[in-house]
């Protein structure tokens, strides 16, 4: 009974559960699996956004202050700041105090846009626009962290914001996608003012569906003018 159930529980969770033993080592077929979803997370920490698809939604590129990628790993708070060049960018290309900005950023994995945002951006746009919101000038911030909206925020002053932002990979998954939300990002503002749809990708929030929720909760913020836990979803 209890073997019954345990595979039963298997075929509803990803998680490494009932893994195989052989004295005190873990079956081969686990060690591999094991080895290859812990390669494929350091690779989407270390990786790249395709320079394909920032071209190919006329992305352009604003850096933080995170200098390297292990300064990114160990000082959060360099990837919250712009870099100089990065502020004189957002003034010269995009337009000021837009309904709704959109930004990408890499965060802490590079496949988690890769994967995903193909699906989402465009989907997003959609939503948007059965709202009738307009959208402002898009761009992608390498070496971003989530406060990195309010420094964004100071510079455009949006009504609203959208971060689509790489998440922490993990051993289950490694290209999963958080979208972040706010109503007039500015610096110092708390965390409880922002809300999040986190799991975005094909096996958790389908990224179709997670745009078109996205599109629904910022049209309540614009609505209510407020956001995080005073906003009524």
């Amino acid at each position: 009974m209890e073997k019954y159930q345990l595979e039963a529980l298997k075929e509803f969770t990803p998680a490494r559960i009932g893994v195989g033993r052989t004295g005190t080592r873990p079956l081969t077929k686990d060690f591999l699996s094991f080895r290859i979803d812990h390669a494929a997370a350091v690779d989407a920490v270390y990786g790249e956004v395709s320079t394909q698809l920032l071209q190919e939604y006329n992305l352009f590129t604003v850096e933080t202050r995170y200098e390297t990628k292990e300064q990114y790993l160990k000082r959060p708070d360099k990837g919250r700041i712009l870099s100089v060049e990065g502020e004189q960018l957002i003034r010269e290309r995009c337009i000021l105090n837009p309904q709704v900005q959109i930004v990408i950023s890499d965060g802490l994995s590079a496949s988690a846009v890769n994967e995903n945002v193909l699906d989402v951006y465009p989907a997003l746009l959609d939503s948007l626009s059965l709202y009738q919101i307009e959208v402002g000038t898009p761009f992608f911030v390498k070496g971003g962290r989530v406060a990195s909206m309010d420094a964004i925020g100071e510079i455009l002053k949006p009504e609203a914001f959208i971060l689509l932002i790489g998440e922490r990979p993990g051993l289950v998954c490694a290209h999963s996608l958080s979208a972040y939300m706010c109503y007039r990002p500015r610096k110092g503002m708390k965390e409880s003012e922002r809300m999040v749809i986190s799991n975005i990708h094909r096996n958790g929030t389908p990224p179709i569906e997670a745009a078109a929720h996205i599109g629904t909760l910022v049209n309540k913020m614009l609505e209510q003018k407020a956001s995080g836990v005073r906003l009524v979803v």
